[in-house]
């Protein structure tokens, strides 16, 4: 039986922390209520807004863009969607939609989106005293953590379409679409969560979500198509450029950031001054690592460090949450710090749930780390390590597992010198991610299993998402080589219908099939998934017998290959400065 998502197993110097952190029935139950109380705070304060703008409409203020009669406003507008019916409706329930210019149409798009959000949201958390069984629990949580993120991701979106919204001056059209593909992913993951279960939570969820995803899809279709021009008047392309050019020293740190902040990722952790130490022995500032997690500020603004020593720690629903922004773990090496778990599908929960680690607040960092998921191939999807975190930096750390070991998930992410190891999907989910100089270890798999290093499932053909492979090496593991090719080995399969994976300047082994590819299901996704090989070598890296799928090219361009570096595919250049890691930002040096 396959839980939490559609697809086969087998493929074809802080206070001391001190206090308790046993979670109870009491306090879960308080935690809905405040979920449904801010739930509902929200949706209130979205339908505030949108009475402004109804009021600007009617008074007939100045309405910026075409000017195009009202009827053929919003039939242009919602005939640049793929849900056309669901927008007239969604845009046509709106008061006085019918006056607004095509740029209030955006913004109207992105409020009735949010406001239908936030209400699933608090009808949901409403539910939450009902009795469910295990593995309907951990969907239902997931749901209510993946809405909320949702939630607060189309927040940030409307306030940059918003004349004078609150918004930071560094924020892009770019963000929003990256935003914007999030909470359609973290739709998709909550209804996937339901997927093998039956009753009536599962029935009150469905209905509670119905059309969310295809109304976050219709924003990015018309977000995308009229972005062109920026909210503030100012060509995106231009205002990028503007930015990268004058916000930065010399060495291409921005101004702002002080110099131990830029070389927090290359000093040797004797050097660094963390905020918080911890350490089994009780020598530390904390024993365990979720009670440095929550001395961590909500929304810190600036870099706060966890040093993890030496040692092997294994604590259940370790997560660093939305609020915990910009947190940096430190190890004592990969080698000797280690976040282990051994949860799985087999517990009665969904994939999602299973994470030894998982992080989602903005600018997380890790470093000189092993995560791993030890559950075995024996219990299918068992995730080490999961990653939603915005602008996140995975360097020099250890990803161990068997089915779907690195889950990442959403947003943008990068990971570098990281050495990742599984067998089935085992680098899957739907971020805008690279992998640099990785090496990524397929393991002896199951008797009849296969091995397929990559799962992306990108949904939409406007979400930003994919996973760019650069500069890495595709290797087996000394129990896989041995097999002499009894187990068969590719370089990905469709998880979804736009599903979009590069590998590029990579050393490929003999282990991978020379077809590179795996269907996942006959013909699904092959004329509309985007897969892609450039410049790739080694044993495994001939591209004479590969897959002929209309999806797939071998790529010959430099320029069609740079869409996928650093710089162009999670625009890197402007946000992993900051972090001091090393990056190629273009396709060499």
């Amino acid at each position: 039986m396959n839980y939490g998502r559609l697809r086969p197993s087998d493929p074809g110097g802080s206070d001391r922390c001190d206090e308790p952190d046993a979670p109870n029935r009491r306090g879960s139950a308080l935690r809905l209520v405040l979920l449904a109380i801010l739930s509902l705070a929200l949706f209130l304060a979205t339908a505030a807004s949108a009475a402004v703008l109804v009021f600007k409409l009617r008074q007939g203020g100045p309405q910026p863009g075409p000017k195009l009669s009202p009827k053929s406003a919003i039939s242009r507008t919602c005939g640049l969607t793929r849900y056309p019916a669901l927008c007239l409706d969604a845009l046509a329930a709106f008061p006085d939609a019918e006056g607004a210019s095509q740029q209030d149409l955006v913004h109207i798009s992105f409020n009735v989106t949010l406001q239908r959000f936030s209400k699933a949201l608090y009808v949901s958390s409403t539910i939450g005293h009902l009795q469910m069984e295990p593995r309907v629990r951990s969907a239902f949580d997931d749901c209510l953590e993946l809405l909320d993120d949702a939630v607060d991701a189309l927040r940030r979106s409307l306030n940059y379409v918003t004349p004078g919204g609150a918004k930071s001056a560094s924020w892009s059209a770019q963000d929003v679409v990256t935003w914007l593909s999030a909470a359609m992913t973290n739709q998709d993951t909550c209804a996937e969560g339901f997927a093998d279960v039956s009753g009536g939570v599962k029935q009150l969820m469905a209905e509670r979500m119905r059309d969310l995803s295809e109304l976050v899809s219709n924003c990015l279709a018309i977000f995308s198509a009229t972005a062109g021009e920026d909210f503030d008047g100012v060509p995106i392309q231009n205002r990028r450029r503007r930015r990268l050019m004058g916000s930065s020293d010399g060495d291409g740190m921005p101004r702002w950031l002080r110099r131990k902040e830029r070389r927090l990722l290359q000093m040797p952790v004797t050097a660094i001054q963390a905020d918080v130490t911890v350490s089994k022995d009780g020598n530390g500032t904390c024993k365990t690592i979720s009670e440095a997690i929550k001395k961590a500020p909500d929304y810190g603004t600036r870099r706060f460090i966890i040093y993890v020593r030496a040692g092997r720690y294994e604590e259940d629903n370790l997560k660093v949450g939305r609020k915990k922004t910009n947190v940096m773990f430190v190890g004592d090496g990969k080698s000797n710090t280690i976040i282990s778990g051994g949860k799985s599908i087999f517990d009665n929960m969904t994939t999602f749930h299973t994470a030894s680690f998982a992080a989602t607040g903005a600018g997380f960092i890790a470093r000189d780390i092993t995560f791993e998921n030890w559950a075995g191939p024996a219990k299918h999807q068992a995730v080490a390590l999961r990653v939603g975190a915005d602008h996140a930096v995975v360097y020099r750390c250890n990803i161990i597992g068997y089915q779907d070991t690195l889950y990442v998930h959403s947003n943008r992410q990068f990971f570098r010198e990281c050495d990742i190891y599984g067998t089935v999907d085992f680098i899957f989910g739907n971020a805008a991610v690279v992998l640099q100089n990785c090496s990524l270890y397929a393991r002896k798999p199951m008797p009849m299993q296969k091995n397929t290093i990559t799962a992306q499932n990108r949904k939409d053909p406007n979400q930003n998402t994919g996973i760019s492979i650069h500069a890495c090496r595709i290797l087996a593991t000394s129990d896989l080589a041995a097999s002499n090719g009894s187990f068969l080995s590719y370089l990905g399969r469709p998880w979804k219908l736009y599903s979009r994976t590069v590998y590029m300047m990579s050393y490929i082994g003999s282990h991978v099939h020379p077809r590179g590819w795996l269907e996942w299901n006959a013909t699904f996704a092959l004329d509309t998934l985007y897969y892609g090989e450039y410049m790739n070598y080694g044993p495994g890296g001939a591209i004479g017998q590969r897959v002929n799928w209309p999806g797939f090219r071998v790529i010959t361009s430099p320029v069609e290959a740079g869409k996928f570096t650093v710089g162009q595919f999670i625009f890197g250049t402007s946000w992993l400065p900051s972090t001091g890691v090393a990056f190629l930002a273009g396709l060499t040096v």
